[in-house]
């Protein structure tokens, strides 16, 4: 089934993600700081995945579910971190993940019934403004367990990671991450529709 290289990384991203999550909120300050680590071990296999699927003619439908699932696995833990050490709200980490999971089943689904559709600009841009406030929220939460980062930054620290500069930067993603949602759901309602009980699960 994992036959292939790169759905072992997908699912190697997969078996990664928990493995951070439990790092990164562990009290161990050394832990903390190797979790970084795991997560750009497994950030990386984001990049080389697809490109190993395209280069070896590899490409499978079981590739296509995992590559973007693994994706959310790797993102959902990061979201879910930061609100169990209480810098997040949960509410706004559970739109995210709910939100994320969804789309990336339903992508999922579409594909498998040979239903392209392609990733909008919104989308897009809800993907960097996610990962680019993640990755800020991730290097600056372990960066305080870092002593050079806290020479390099100084009192700066505790600005960059107060609790209102954090609600308003992870309000605009969940705010924009909603919308992307309901967007894709209302330009593929056709296939959505399709999925629905009583429908035909006819796509014309």
């Amino acid at each position: 089934m994992f036959s292939t290289l790169a759905n072992k990384l997908s699912l190697l991203r997969i078996v990664l993600s928990p493995v951070f999550l439990f790092m990164i909120i562990s009290d161990d300050k050394l832990m903390r700081e190797l979790s970084l680590a795991v997560f750009f071990i497994a950030a990386i296999t984001d990049w080389y995945d697809g490109e190993i699927a395209r280069r070896s003619g590899t490409v499978t439908n079981l590739g296509k579910f995992l590559d973007p699932l693994a994706d959310k696995f790797l993102t959902s833990s990061a979201f879910l971190a930061f609100a169990l050490l209480d810098y997040v709200a949960w509410w706004m980490v559970l739109v995210i993940v709910f939100r994320d999971l969804l789309i990336t089943v339903l992508r999922s689904l579409a594909e498998s019934r040979g239903v392209h559709i392609v990733t909008s600009k919104t989308a897009q841009w809800k993907t960097f403004i996610q990962m680019t406030v993640l990755y800020y929220l991730l290097l600056l939460i372990v960066g305080q367990d870092v002593g050079w980062v806290k020479a390099v930054l100084g009192g700066t620290l505790p600005v960059l990671l107060d609790a209102d500069v954090v609600y308003v930067l992870m309000f605009a993603v969940t705010l924009f991450t909603a919308y992307t949602g309901v967007q894709y759901i209302v330009e593929n309602w056709k296939f959505v529709s399709s999925l629905l009980p009583n429908s035909k699960g006819v796509i014309e």
